[in-house]
């Protein structure tokens, strides 16, 4: 087995080095070549359809274990975590910076020992690690000198929500002496660091803990972690079964604690290292918060709190993409499902960043990439998680209408990119933030949306109507009045960000006619009286178009590159642009302007138009092409771009799960809910099943 692994990582990289050199000269296969590159360091997958492994750790992007509260970014090296990400937890990137989301203090690496020697990649043999989207947990496992099999699996607690877990098993083909030794590493970047151990007793049972607490880099918030290990046999009485533990503090950055352990020959040695990290951003007492949810852990049943874990993500597959016929594509769409799982909850009123809980990527901030690309597949497949993304927006209502207020205008501006405070969280320099206003009209669709598909009235009185109410307010008095009787909005940063400053962008336009036509329709909803002024604007906003009736994508424009779809996005998702031949005259126009550095999701939306134009080929063309250039090995990590390699980007996710949803499987968001509008397969798939949709949580077949 082991010669038959080296010879094809052998072939793998000889090939791999001959298409590298091929790229350099072969741009027009660039597409192709790319998919075959990835497709030879890619792991291989169980014909399950929910399990990715890999024995391949070379070329390396790892998938996040995340419950909505933290992301664990798991390593190819043994034992090790490359990063903690905590959600909704900012503090500035620096004195003069903007807010940026908190590393968090590392608790997810280990040092294991057998018979005196520390184990690592370069001493094991039968390296392999698999993700399970089915129960979110992520496995290791090898063997050791053919003394022992190790394996770790890695659980970010969707039932404890604050807390990672961390299972190990040990099978010893001889008598071995293990050392284990569990961590809490702080980043440089905290100040204050006090690291302690204590051993917590009420009656007869005995808690120890480990523990650090300090102040996030610029002193904004404290942050405070325990952890310990954890015995199963603890809970039955056997706590002298327990091995001693022993504290050492290498520094105040460094707090760690160990154990060791003798296991004889056939026996199967199991233990759990478990922690919890909490801030003042969540908790009034960080500190004292961690300990209980690490005390919990420890005095949980193993049984009881894994299946409380893997029963609530049973509970969100319910909202599930099957695909027959297609084992590649099936896992590709479920991975970019279980992201967006993975990176909300239902119960938190918060939304999600580009790069989730994956990364500190674009400082984990909250763009439009939420109410655009993400939110509807959620908003289809589960509702709890969608209107806790709305709640968000909703929750920042008043800092919105502050920012309109301090910019001129009336009514609700939302920010470009906005952090815990609502407020405006762009860097300065970007023009974006001062001038990329479509977002306050994206916002306000998937509100009118959220209540199409829900109906909850109650919702729409409380929430949905105050923010459409001032959204609209804000796009009437964003507008300006032509002599003609018409309306532009100038002076904006559209979709397509490399026009900046530009009068009439298509998008803009187009959304806030969406915008200000749903506010109507939700005052009438509710009994309330809408004002005039916003279906008179609504329906003399101007769209400008070319001599041949292309649309514009800016009263100037002249052919220049796009960075992404901008004009297609009126005919879907607005619905503005319905003719067929405009449509096909804007796609045959802008894709090929399309620049190769864009975002992944411009392709999607290609690909949703030419589904529903009936045309599955064209479709699933830019389907494939919208994602695999994006790919990173070896789980099929989704980047920004083709050419970048900052993932997981959970936007391109939120992209492809609608080409599925809203294009081959014909689904529409209507007044009367979620409708079905001629739904239709590409030649590689046989069957396509969605499942969970909508309040009622039907199942759509397309065979």
């Amino acid at each position: 087995m082991y010669v038959k692994h080296l010879f094809l990582n052998t072939y793998n990289a000889t090939c791999s080095n001959y298409l590298v050199m091929i790229l350099k000269f072969a741009k027009p296969y660039r597409l192709l070549v790319s998919f075959i590159l990835f497709s030879l360091t890619i792991g291989y997958a169980q014909n399950d359809g929910w399990t990715i492994t890999t024995t391949d750790d070379q070329n390396y992007t790892g998938i996040v274990s995340a419950n909505g509260r933290i992301g664990i970014l798991p390593s190819s090296n043994l034992f090790e975590t490359d990063k903690i990400i905590l959600n909704n937890v900012y503090d500035k990137e620096s004195v003069l910076g903007v807010s940026r989301i908190l590393l968090g203090m590392n608790f997810g690496n280990l040092d294991i020992y057998i018979n005196g020697t520390k184990l690592s990649n370069n001493n094991i043999s039968n390296w392999r690690q698999t993700l399970n989207m089915k129960d979110a947990s992520f496995t290791t496992s090898f063997t050791y000198n053919s003394i022992a099999e190790i394996s770790y699996t890695i659980y970010a607690l969707r039932n404890v929500p604050f807390s990672g877990y961390i299972d190990f098993e040990i099978k010893a083909s001889e008598d071995i002496k293990i050392k284990a030794t569990g961590k809490i590493q702080t980043p440089t970047e905290y100040k204050t660091p006090i690291s302690t151990y204590r051993i917590l007793k009420d009656a007869e049972t005995t808690m120890p803990i480990l523990q650090t607490v300090a102040k996030s880099r610029l002193g904004r918030h404290t942050v405070g972690t325990s952890a310990t290990f954890i015995w199963h046999d603890i809970n039955s009485g056997k706590e002298d079964q327990r091995p001693e533990l022993i504290h050492n503090k290498v520094s105040e950055y460094d707090n760690q604690l160990s154990f060791e352990k003798k296991v004889l020959k056939g026996q199967h040695y199991r233990f759990a290292w478990t922690a919890a990290q909490c801030s003042t951003q969540d908790f009034f007492d960080p500190q004292t918060e961690s300990e209980r949810f690490v005390i919990f852990n420890l005095l949980t049943p193993k049984k009881d709190l894994l299946a409380q874990h893997k029963g609530l993500w049973e509970n969100l597959w319910e909202g599930d993409v099957i695909i027959e016929g297609d084992l590649q594509s099936q896992l590709d769409i479920r991975l970019a499902l279980y992201h967006l799982y993975a990176f909300s909850r239902a119960d938190s009123n918060l939304s999600i960043a580009p790069m989730g809980l994956s990364s500190q990527g674009y400082n984990g901030h909250i763009f439009w990439d939420t109410e655009l690309w993400m939110y509807p597949p959620l908003l289809v497949l589960n509702q709890d998680i969608a209107r806790a993304l709305v709640n968000y927006r909703s929750n920042r209502l008043d800092q919105a209408k502050r920012k309109a207020i301090n910019f001129g205008y009336k009514g609700a501006m939302f920010p470009w990119e906005s952090d815990d405070t609502g407020e405006e969280a762009t860097p300065a320099w970007a023009l974006t933030g001062t001038f990329e206003h479509h977002i306050t009209a994206d916002i306000g669709i998937a509100f009118w949306n959220y209540y199409r598909v829900t109906k909850d009235k109650t919702w729409l009185q409380e929430r949905g109507y105050p923010l459409l109410k001032e959204v609209a307010d804000y796009w009437v008095s964003r507008s300006t009045k032509n002599t003609d009787g018409s309306y532009s909005i100038k002076n904006v940063v559209g979709a397509n960000e490399f026009a900046s400053n530009v009068d009439d962008n298509a998008f803009t336009n187009g959304a806030a006619i969406t915008c200000l036509r749903y506010a109507v329709l939700a005052a009438i909803e509710i009994g309330e009286t809408p004002n005039d002024i916003w279906k008179q604007v609504a329906n003399k906003i101007t769209i400008h178009q070319f001599e041949d009736g292309t649309t514009k994508e800016h009263k100037e424009y002249q052919g220049a590159r796009i960075k992404q779809a901008d004009v297609n996005l009126l005919a879907y998702p607005l619905d503005i642009v319905t003719n067929r031949e405009t449509i096909l005259k804007d796609l045959s126009y802008y894709e090929p302007k399309l620049a190769e550095e864009g975002p992944a999701m411009a392709q999607s939306i290609f690909a949703i138009i030419y589904a529903r134009l009936g045309d599955p080929e064209n479709a699933f063309r830019l389907f494939k092409r919208s994602y695999e250039p994006n790919k990173r090995p070896p789980f099929g990590a989704l980047a920004e771009a083709a050419n970048s390699n900052n993932p997981y980007f959970a936007t391109g996710a939120g992209g492809m799960l609608q080409t599925v949803i809203f294009g081959f499987g014909g689904l529409h968001l209507t007044d009367q809910g979620i409708v079905q509008k001629k739904p239709i397969l590409p030649s590689a798939w046989k069957k396509l099943t969605i499942t969970g949709v909508g309040v009622e949580k039907k199942t759509y077949v397309i065979e």
